[in-house]
Parts: C-alpha cells; structure tokens; sequence
C-alpha cells in the first residue's frame, strides 16, 4: 500500500501523480475503519484529503508554518506526519489528540479546539516572521462555519492593514459564504490570478504610478476589477468582501482536484500580500453515508457505526442529560411565552435541536459567536423575555466579557445552561469544562446550580426562570449511572439536601459528584456512618448548614467535577474559615494541571473520584480521629 510508504511531507513531495489518488482513497478507508472505533471527526477530515495532500506537496513542512482552525480536520495531516503507525490510538488515553497539539509534533505549530483562531494566530507568525526576516510561507485553514466568530474578521481586517504575505485557505462545504456562480465566474476569478497575468497587472499598476494622473487611473483599474466581480454575479460577495479587507481573492476552486489546489497554491505563494483562496469542498467526501448525513458524521461517538454500510449502532442507555435540557426546555416554553432557546452553532449538542421543531420561532442559533449570543441574550432579557444561553462550558468562556458586563452589571435574567461542565473525556484539554465555576461565582448577583442526576434539571431550569437576576446551571456530559434514585427534595433557593445522616464525616457533592458520595457511603455498609449532601447551590451556599454541620462533625469532605482553584470546594473552605469553625476541609477535585484526552471514566479516578477512593479517605479520617491524631 502506498499509504505505508508515507512517514513524512517528504514522502508525498516523491510520489508520481498517479499514486496521489490511489493514497486519498487508501487514507479515506484508514479514517473511517478508525473513527468506526475510536469515535472522532469523520466528515470533516473525509473532506480534506486532496487538500491536506496538496499543502503537503507545496509547502515545505515544517519549516514553513500550517495553522489548522479548530483542528479537528487534522487527521490526514497526522497521518502524513509521521503520526500513521499511532493513528489507531487517536483520541484513546495516552494516544493521538483529535486536535492539534503543538507537544504532539513539530508539524503542529499551534494547538486549537476552538474556532476563529487560525487567521489570528497565523498572522502572528507572519509578522514574526518578518521582524526576524524569516522567509518561511504561513497558512491558516479555516472553514466556513468559522466565520460566523467575530474573531476571524477581527484578524482578516488587521491582515489587510498590515499587509504581510500569507494564506488563508477558506473551506468551504456548505455554502455559507456564497452560491457556486458558474465556471465562467470561476475560470475568470483563477485566470486573473495566474502568474502572467499578476505580472502584467502589477507591472502595469507600477507604471501608472510614475506617469501624470497614474494613481488615478490605477485606482479606476481596481475599481473596474470588484466591478467586474459584481458583473459575474451578484451573489459573488466573497471576492469582493474579501478585496476590499485588503487580500487577494482566489476561488472559488475545486477542494477535491489535487492539481488545480497545487496549481492555486503555487501561485498563492507568490503574492506580496495576505490571500484568501477559496477552496469548495464536500463534507464526508468518499464516504457515501457521511456524504449523506454530514450532520451525523461530523464528529461520531465510539462504536457508533458500521464501517461497510455507515448504519448507526442501536443507542441504548440512560437518556442524556442534553436530551433531559431538551425536553425541560420544551416543557418550560410551553407555561411561558417568555421563554426563548439560544445557541452558538451547537443544536443537536446541547439538545436545542428538538426545541427547534416545536418552538421554531423561539430558538436561535447564531452561529460559532459565543460572546454574540450572549449579549443577544440580553437584549432580549432587557425587553422582558426569558432567555436560555445553551452553551458549552468551554465555549462560555469565550464570552466572559459579555457575562459581566451585559448580563451582571445590568443584573438581567438570563439563564446559561452550561452543557459539559467537567470531564469530557477523548476530546481533551481544550474541551473540559473545570473552569465554570470559578469564573461564575465570583459574580454578584449570580445563582449557580447542578444537579445531581437528571431528574433535577428540569426543577433548576423552572427556578431559574423565575429570578429576576443572571444564573447558570451546570451538568456533564452524558449522563449519571442510575445507581441512586432517592426522592427528590423540593428545591428552595440556596439550600441543600442532606441525603444520608451520619457523624463526624460529611460529603458534600456538587452536581454529579453526589453520586460518588453515595457510591461512598455504600462502600462504607457496616462502618463509619457518614453525611451525604446534595449541595444543588454554589452560590448562594447553604450556610445554614454548613453552620449546623460543625455540631457533630470534624471533617467536611467537597466534591466537583471542576478545578480545585475557585470551585466549590473553595467557596466552602472560604466559608468555613471566615467563620471561623472548627471544621477540616478536604477538597477533592482536579488540581492545577491540564486534563489529557481519555475516557470519562479514567479522568474520574486519576483525580480521586471514584466510590471506592473517597471511602479510603473516610477510613483514613476516622482512624485518624480514633487514634486522636489531630
């Protein structure tokens, strides 16, 4: 196989060109046979083959430098860098990352997780390039869904005053930036781009300048061409978009036609200025199922299909906490006409997709625009509605601006419902939700809460609902084991619940972590009888009691899935301490370290939070108090 000959960008610069095409279909049947395991981005990587193939033949890696964003189209890049004999350990513990990773290989020059990125970043290394009079060629990869992130026109505007030469490639495969207008409008975007004709116009341009009304006539000449660009057709806007940010436009081309890529690339190189060359590409390229149903493909669980026919695997299981907000959502709406769903490019994430069929004109999915959809949300609260941010834990932290100053300031109600708050296993560090509650608790005026399992966050999402002031709820990934069924409470605001009484030892859980307090408290049948709390609030705290704890207490034990640098469990040392009781506390939770990809599982117990190891611990406190060792 040709694809066993490739270790390096080196390797596929030597191939003839007939074996190009034998190597895209030999990695296309590596990435799905893999990901039918592995889980992972099938679609998105199915869909760039030919053009990771060609930047691999243009450029000289890894001295020049090629920036993907997000970076979950990475995979056929890993393969042809040295990372094929590893690929089946993608996304696995201690294996390949689904994303870029600047510690993984020297071809990675910039990790990335989240989109809008690479034009930023690309432009940095351009300039650094220049200040050092470096000559190595930058590349930035974006697709189009990525220039929904103000981030990425915050970049495209400061390349086109700075001017530095580089390339950003926009994948396109879903028509998000403009219709395909016909070969006549591609042939003459290409044409005018082709090395004799950039001659003759940058020579003619030049000209024009040392003669009398020269830089008139020059200025006429560019006007003529985005003229001309508005002639070929009026929904070409790209090109014009692009030319007047200061870039010059290429494309739109053929994403699966190696030689034309090469072709554009090739000539991209030689401009003197940043370029956008427009790339259209199909999603799940070669792949039929995935080319059918890019949605479902685009990144796939484990196990989730079948790889010679693409048929999903029969789902089964606990219903997921996303689908439980789905429904809460659906039932909430249906009381008040207030209620409004909002999320930045992530409707079948976080369940709002299922909201969308029954409330069409009540949800709104604004794109990869985190901080957009916040301050969107406030307008709408400013004008008395209710509305819910459905936003990844990660992703809320783009627009932690937007918390502060346009919900907390102006103390308004909207409800942030923060879907994978904690581990969330193969997609790795740039994913994990273990920072959301220290970046919201130190908020006036901000409620924040978890449930324990998913019986409670319908009940949450009804109390939030009701305040007149900000709040967010946080829950997992997935969902709970369904070990514990207790009864639930009825929910008060700021008040916990204790769930099992005992002495000199409480447990308090944060959300899902109850259920590891309780899978201790079994463990524990026949010896220490220890406290379980179901703490539902971070903020406001239950100091009452906490307060009333210290009465038969020693030792308060605090569980979270979240950092252990401003989390829950500092919001009760801090109480404890200002109030000065005599209680110790001991906080269980991820220390400063960034949490690698493996499974959710293994995350839990590396840092401790397992049933068995939180027993331990309550053994070890007990003999301590046995022996009187203070």
């Amino acid at each position: 196989m040709i694809i066993e000959r490739i270790d390096s960008p080196a390797d596929v610069k030597r191939l003839k060109r007939e074996e190009i095409d034998v190597l895209a279909s030999e990695i296309r049947e590596l990435l799905v046979s893999t990901c039918a395991v592995n889980g992972g981005h099938l679609a998105p990587n199915l869909g760039v083959v030919e053009l990771t193939l060609a930047l691999h033949r243009v450029l000289d890696l890894p001295a020049d430098r090629l920036v993907w964003d997000v970076s979950h189209q990475t995979y056929v890049h890993k393969i042809l860098t040295g990372r094929r004999d590893r690929f089946a350990t993608i996304r696995k513990g201690g294996g390949l990352s689904g994303f870029a990773m600047r510690s993984e290989s020297p071809y990675d020059p910039f990790g990335a997780g989240h989109a809008s990125t690479s034009v930023a970043s690309a432009l940095g290394m351009a300039l650094a390039r220049d200040l050092v009079g470096g000559d190595e060629t930058v590349v930035a990869v974006l697709g189009d869904g990525a220039l929904t992130g103000g981030l990425a026109y915050e970049a495209l505007n400061n390349a086109g005053a700075l001017r530095s030469p580089f390339i950003v490639i926009l994948n396109d495969n879903a028509m998000s930036i403009a219709p395909n207008v016909g070969s006549i409008a591609a042939y003459l975007s290409v044409l005018r781009t082709k090395p004799f004709a950039n001659f003759v116009r940058r020579t003619g341009k030049e000209m024009l300048k040392r003669i009398p009304l020269g830089s008139t006539a020059k200025r006429a000449i560019e006007g003529a061409e985005i003229g001309a660009m508005h002639f070929i057709g009026p929904s070409e806007k790209a090109a014009v978009i692009f030319e007047e940010l200061g870039f010059r436009y290429i494309g739109p081309v053929d994403g699966h036609n190696y030689d034309v890529l090469v072709d554009a690339l090739q000539t991209a190189k030689d401009f003197d200025r940043p370029v956008l060359l427009h790339v259209r590409t199909v999603k799940g390229k070669g792949y039929e199922p995935a080319e059918r149903d890019s949605r479902t493909f685009h990144g796939i669980g484990a196990n989730a299909f079948e790889p010679s026919n693409g048929k999903k695997s029969a789902a089964g299981g606990r219903p997921k906490f996303s689908d439980v907000f789905a429904d809460a959502m659906i039932a909430v709406a249906e009381k008040d006409p207030r209620v409004v769903g909002i999320t930045a490019a992530m409707p079948d994430g976080t369940g709002l997709a299922k909201f969308a069929k029954r409330f069409p004109e009540r949800y709104f999915d604004v794109g990869i625009a985190e901080a957009h959809a916040v301050c969107f949300a406030a307008g709408l609260a400013s004008s008395g509605l209710r509305p819910v941010c459905a936003i990844y834990s990660t992703f809320l932290q783009r627009a932690y601006d937007q918390v502060v100053h346009d919900v907390v300031v102006q103390n308004l109600p909207v409800v942030f419902c923060m879907d994978r708050a904690g581990f969330v296993g193969d997609d790795g560090p740039t994913h994990m939700g273990l920072y959301d509650i220290a970046y919201m608790r130190t908020l006036p005026n901000m409620t924040l809460m978890a449930p324990r399992n998913e019986a409670e966050l319908q009940p949450m999402l009804e109390h939030a609902l009701s305040l007149n002031a900000p709040s967010g709820i946080r829950y997992p990934r997935g969902s709970t084991s369904g070990r514990h069924n207790e009864p639930l409470a009825p929910l008060v605001h700021g008040k916990a619940e204790v769930l099992r009484r005992g002495r000199n030892v409480a447990i308090l859980g944060y959300g899902t972590s109850v259920d590891i307090a309780l899978d201790a408290a079994d463990a524990l049948a026949g010896g220490p009888q220890i406290t379980v709390v179901n703490a539902r609030f971070a903020k406001p705290l239950d100091e009452a009691l906490l307060l009333a704890l210290e009465r038969e207490h020693t030792d308060l034990i605090t569980l979270e899935e979240h950092s252990l640098a401003g989390g829950f469990g500092s919001a009760v040392a801090e109480f404890v301490s200002d109030r000065g009781l005599k209680l110790r506390v001991e906080r269980v939770g991820v220390p400063s370290v960034l949490v690698q990809h493996d499974s959710q599982e293994k995350q839990r117990a590396l840092f401790g939070l397992t049933g068995d190891a939180l027993a331990a611990r309550v053994r070890q406190i007990c003999g301590r108090e046995k022996a009187g060792v203070p």
